[in-house]
């Protein structure tokens, strides 16, 4: 079939076929034919690592943890849609990840960063917790004293409010004037202040509506925060015990307020035992929910410890926060659901469900480099790089036509074959178009027509001998072989190499520039002289041709 021009010219025409096909069947909504990389179309790069804030982890430990921090983003990412991401292991201890084309970026860090770590707890009545309750404020006072105490609260106030307003949210404007005008109460004011100096939690603190929950006012969150997040105060907690935050703020009266809940403090189900979790709406409240399904040893466990409680409340917790704290009315199944509170939107729904059928991260995950490119930068880049591409590719025409004549029309026709190729070839694999791989595509232009100029000088050289036309276009062709070949091998692993080890835009050039390698060698040998051959197919063996 390649012997013959008609073979040859028809071989040609599949393969151009064939490429514009591609380029016809990967044509995205908006009208691209590539699909164009993060620095092409704009999106964020982010440089991930391990928190480890005690320097305690070994590398080894470290890497291993970013092995298993790799296989549960892409998991996440892969779900939420992103094309073509870059999700890349650097050093050890460090990942990369890039996304191209996304909108949201806080959505996106989410997903990535959010640790997603499900338990199931016991919420517990809360008297044994108001019993140490005295303990708890002693050990406060005794760690910190009164003097810090109210320094402590003076971040989160005024400074013109005292003590007892810091506690209690008492009106100091009223409380001052009642006590000029009677001493004997400004004497009692005086020693409230001191009292509740001397219980700085417990004050904090209302009872819930609700069995195992107080009640703590929204302002009032940062302090109780502070006191719990003190490691003498987690063991003053009573055996067994701990206290998480309700993920809503509830409005009681005229103020605001957070729930804390006290629950068992061991887990009797985690997300390890999780297969499916989906999005939706209760159709009686229209309130966002995440149905979740358990696996066949989770569903027999979770079955055992519902039909033990029934009648007591459940805790939901994601990451540390109560989610949800249902009553238990019958045995649980390996089904539940997760409500998601008043107003959340749909689309918080599925990134939980999201993140939750991928599964928790081992460890917390700290982002320590961060860079957005914008669409109109990528536009630009996109702008440039065509125009350097128009520039380039008709400096080349100009040149191979005035130096070669009739012999650089047919090299150049082709270049307009490899191009095709090369664009086909991109979009057949489903490869990224990124601004190193323009650079890739350029800069195999110029190899093509390199080879071309070999193949040229070494006809001239024939013919100068005084070489027939025919036996002068074989002989070029042929003895031009080894040298393009030996040079477009060498490039070949070059770019494979800079493919296995590189990272994005290293990858986005090496991936351009080897399917241009492959182009332009088919090209230059096999299109450009089937061109020639259909232009000698007209002159005699005697007729000279313009080289």
């Amino acid at each position: 079939m390649f012997k013959t021009l008609r073979g040859r010219l028809f071989t040609i025409a599949i393969i151009v076929g064939m490429a514009a096909w591609q380029l016809y069947a990967h044509k995205t909504e908006t009208g691209q034919w590539l699909k164009l990389g993060l620095d092409l179309q704009g999106g964020m790069h982010l440089v991930l690592e391990v928190d480890d804030p005690d320097s305690t982890m070994t590398s080894e430990a470290k890497s291993d943890m970013i092995d298993r921090v790799d296989r549960i983003i892409r998991t996440r990412i892969d779900e939420f849609g992103v094309e073509e991401p870059l999700i890349q292991k650097v050093g050890g201890e460090r990942l990369i990840v890039e996304l191209a084309g996304i909108d949201d970026e806080d959505q996106a860090k989410g997903i990535v960063q959010r640790n997603a770590f499900l338990e199931f707890k016991l919420v517990l009545p809360t008297a044994e917790f108001e019993q140490a309750l005295s303990r708890i404020d002693r050990t406060i006072v005794a760690t910190l004293g009164v003097d810090s105490i109210r320094a402590l609260g003076r971040d989160v106030v005024d400074e013109g409010d005292d003590l007892q307003d810091l506690l209690f949210g008492t009106d100091t404007a009223q409380a001052s004037d009642s006590s000029a005008a009677d001493p004997a109460t400004a004497a009692a004011d005086s020693a409230a202040a001191i009292e509740d100096a001397l219980r700085p939690f417990s004050s904090l603190l209302a009872f819930g509506d609700a069995e195992g929950t107080f009640f703590v006012a929204a302002e009032d969150r940062p302090i109780a925060e502070q006191f719990l997040a003190m490691e003498e105060v987690e063991r003053a907690f009573p055996r067994g015990q701990i206290l998480l935050w309700g993920g809503d703020l509830e409005a009681q009266g005229a103020r605001n307020y957070y729930r804390l809940y006290v629950l068992e403090e061991e887990s009797f189900l985690t997300g390890e035992e999780l297969e499916d979790a989906t999005a939706g709406r209760d159709p009686q409240f229209n309130q966002s929910q995440v149905q979740f399904e358990l696996s066949r040893a989770g569903g027999r466990r979770f079955a055992r410890f519902s039909g033990a409680h029934v009648g007591d409340f459940l805790a939901i917790v994601l990451d540390n926060e109560v989610m949800s704290a249902p009553v238990i009315r019958d045995r649980i199944g390996a089904r539940g659901q997760i409500e998601m509170g008043q107003g959340t939107p749909l689309e918080e729904a599925r990134d939980l469900a999201l993140v939750l059928r991928a599964g928790a991260l081992p460890a917390r995950i700290n982002i320590i480099e961060e860079r957005t490119v914008g669409p109109s930068l990528g536009q630009d880049s996109i702008d440039q790089g065509t125009m350097a591409g128009m520039v380039g590719i008709g400096m080349v025409v100009v040149i191979m036509i005035t130096y070669y004549g009739m012999a650089g029309l047919l090299a150049v026709g082709a270049l307009g074959v490899y191009v095709l190729l090369v664009l086909g070839g991109l979009a057949g694999m489903n490869a990224t178009l990124t601004v190193p791989g323009i650079a890739g595509l350029i800069l195999s232009i110029g190899m093509a027509v390199d080879a071309n100029v070999l193949i040229f000088e070494r006809i001239r050289e024939e013919l100068s001998h005084g070489r027939a036309t025919r036996t002068a276009v074989d002989e070029g062709f042929q003895h031009a072989l080894s040298a393009i070949v030996d040079a477009n091998i060498t490039t070949l692993i070059t770019a494979l190499i800079l493919f296995q080890f590189g990272t994005g835009p290293v990858r986005g050039f090496a991936v351009t520039l080897s399917i241009g390698i492959v182009a332009s060698f088919f090209s230059a040998l096999f299109v450009t002289r089937s061109f020639f051959l259909a232009y000698l197919a007209g002159k005699k063996a005697s007729d000279p041709i313009s080289i």
